[in-house]
């Protein structure tokens, strides 16, 4: 995570250098498999991506999306662990790969797939109902001064919003009870109807009831602030929502979305899927997700991609272990 800017730099080059191949390709529909259920943010950006390919012809077979959210999507990681060798497979990655292995003693590394692209990063925010606190300090003195742990309502226990959770209480010395619930969606629902105090939602989890006025975004978990300046309220843009820095909470933390095909693929079919993506972040299909959603863009593949996994999943690891989330 340290040379993320460095990297980040040097997406424009990766895009002038990418390839044109007349060599491998797909004979047979690919397939893009989700580690999640229906509706949920991977499964919205492999709908975005099936039909972004589809329509600006990236490929000539078929896109297929398919949901494997069971075990919390270990069903996933492992249907890709045992399909060594077949390029017609690739799978969204998230944050996931790393936490999932330490948290239930899954047999998955994810050295063993073979690494495409890292297409975007997702960001969090800190939420609270419109009728609660105002601020992250006016937040953090109201969570020390209740006579119970405020409510952080989340979407998978020992996950990245529960190590946000609990990241937040060893920074700050306020206590936090966190319920997991299905989706962001609910979570959001939670929130509206003040059964939560606060959610650590993703920018586009919690969009609508911002813009019904029925939630606040306190602070973004990153040292910058989020880059889209268009008005998505009356009143605010998502660049508008300060860094959770700003306000005196220093906790960051960003979500890879990533693109990985089986292990022992060839060369020329990995290159072939690096094209293809390098294609696909270009599409204006691509650019208008990556603003509605506020997603992070950035596009690393080869050493660049390698040296950001190396460094992620080191962090992923220290802050699963610092909560005590890992599996004895």
């Amino acid at each position: 995570m340290r040379n993320l800017i460095k990297i980040a730099a040097a997406t424009a080059a990766i895009f002038a250098s990418a390839p044109a191949f007349a060599g491998w390709e797909p004979t047979k529909p690919v397939e893009i498999v989700v580690a999640a259920g229906a509706g949920g943010a991977s499964d919205q950006m492999a709908r975005m991506m099936q039909a972004a390919i589809q329509k600006n012809n990236l490929l000539k077979q078929p896109v297929v999306v398919s949901l494997k959210g069971g075990a919390s999507g270990a069903e996933a990681l492992m249907y890709m662990k045992s399909s060594d060798g077949d390029p017609n497979k690739v799978l969204i990655a998230y944050s996931l790969i790393y936490m999932l292995p330490l948290s239930a003693k899954l047999p998955f590394d994810w050295h063993e797939l073979s690494p495409v692209a890292v297409i975007a990063l997702d960001q969090f925010v800190l939420w609270d109902n419109v009728n609660g606190p105002k601020t992250v300090k006016e937040f953090i003195d109201a969570a020390k001064a209740s006579g119970s742990p405020f409510k952080m309502g989340g979407t998978g226990s020992k996950r990245e919003d529960h190590v946000l959770t609990v990241f937040m209480e060893k920074k700050t010395g306020a206590k936090f009870s966190y319920l997991p619930y299905k989706s962001g969606g609910e979570a959001a629902t939670q929130l509206v109807g003040g059964h939560t105090e606060s959610n650590v939602n993703n920018p586009s989890e919690n969009l609508e009831v911002w813009r019904a006025g029925q939630v606040r975004p306190l602070c973004v978990f990153d040292k910058e602030r989020i880059s889209y300046t268009t008005k998505v309220t009356e009143t605010q843009s998502w660049n508008d929502i300060p860094t959770c820095k700003e306000q005196g909470l220093d906790v960051q933390y960003l979500m890879l979305r990533g693109m990985f095909l089986p292990g022992k693929v060839t060369q020329e079919q990995q290159e072939f899927y690096v094209d293809l993506f390098s294609k696909l972040v270009q599409t204006a299909e691509y650019k208008d997700y990556m603003e509605k959603q506020a997603l992070k863009p950035i596009f690393l593949t080869g050493k660049d991609m390698l040296q950001f996994l190396e460094e992620d999943g080191s962090l992923n690891k220290q802050l699963m272990t610092e909560a005590g989330f890992v599996a004895k």
